[in-house]
């Protein structure tokens, strides 16, 4: 079977990868006008954590996250990090919007999870002269895109997986060149690709610093969205999340909001040596597409298109877990296939 996956964002290198390792004899390649580590992906903090996916099914966020948690601890346990950029950290999540007392589903997968007791969040809030009515500690990962990636199409081709810069506009293209199965992991170019307009920029800004005392994530998970995520070499201080902002620049206002944000939060940041700041388009959507539809051909020959798209700002936090319901989907159709010849 030929099989075209368009996109090499983290999302279409763990899909590509996931059904390759599945099914060794399937002719797999990767279709991208970009590859790493010129992605959104690759300029991400890259923290495991559910983050804005509009109305996805808690139960889908929940299991598909836990499955890459899953991945993340093994990678971590064999020895990888330095190579996958996979690090255990400690982080502390909080919100000026409290919803009610009962614990997002996250909570069950990270490490140590506890609740912020009422005197530590007024202490908290104190020194950060902030609002905070909630929040939680808890261990958890970050994996890195422009580590992990990289190890992931090396491991890929080495499988018999091939790439090809190239800009795909429609799928189309693909059926017609005689692809039998397509894995459309396009992120932000769906609004194009297929013309889905439901698809939103969600502009991210970031700062990278260099301030190797800085060892715990510190994330305020309101309007403000300010973040402190410490990387290997790095720490990433965020953040914007602008829906429906095309802009790529940086914007000082933006720099400023971020700086001044991040060091109210840790005041040892102040002075900190900035490598650079970086502006990535995160792929909004009301909820995730992760589905299979029927795609025809000039030839008359049906096409199945897998969509793997609109994961928000949880690409990392949720790309094995959805690579894996790929590789479920294609089974599924393999046993569809065979039933319709018997």
């Amino acid at each position: 079977m030929r099989v075209a996956i368009v996109g090499a964002g983290v999302i279409g290198v763990t899909s590509a990868f996931a059904v390759k390792n599945a099914f060794p004899n399937f002719d797999v390649k990767i279709f991208a006008d970009a590859f790493s580590p010129d992605t959104t992906g690759d300029g991400s903090a890259g923290l495991w954590g559910p983050f804005l996916l509009g109305d996805t099914p808690v139960d889908n966020i929940t299991r598909w996250a836990g499955c890459t948690h899953q991945w993340f601890e093994q990678l971590w346990k064999a020895g990888l990090s330095s190579k996958t950029g996979v690090s255990l950290i400690p982080g502390t999540r909080v919100t000026s919007d409290y919803k009610d007392d009962i614990d997002p589903k996250w909570t069950k997968i990270v490490y140590g999870f506890q609740k912020i007791t009422d005197e530590k969040l007024r202490r908290l809030n104190e020194e950060h002269k902030s609002n905070y009515k909630q929040g939680w500690q808890f261990i958890t990962y970050t994996t890195e895109p422009v580590l992990l990636l990289p190890w992931l199409m090396k491991r890929f081709i080495a499988l018999g997986g091939k790439i090809e810069k190239r800009n795909i506009k429609t799928l189309h293209e693909l059926a017609e060149e005689g692809y039998d199965l397509i894995i459309n992991c396009s992120g932000l170019g769906a609004r194009e690709l297929v013309a889905d307009k439901t698809m939103t920029p969600i502009r991210g800004q970031v700062y990278r610093v260099k301030a190797p005392w800085a060892m715990h994530c510190f994330i305020v998970d309101d309007d403000s969205c300010n973040y402190i995520i410490p990387n290997i070499h790095s720490v990433v201080l965020g953040g914007t999340h602008q829906e429906g902002d095309f802009d790529r620049s940086v914007r000082e206002e933006d720099s400023k909001h971020i700086y001044n944000g991040c060091c109210r939060v840790m005041p040892s940041l102040k002075g900190c040596q900035i490598i650079r700041a970086w502006v990535g388009l995160r792929p909004g959507r009301p909820r995730i597409r992760l589905e299979c539809e029927t795609l025809g051909s000039s030839t008359g020959k049906e096409i199945k298109v897998i969509h793997n798209y609109g994961h928000g700002g949880s690409g990392v936090t949720l790309c094995w877990g959805c690579a894996t319901d790929v590789v479920e989907m294609i089974r599924n159709l393999k046993v569809q296939e065979l039933n319709s010849k018997l």
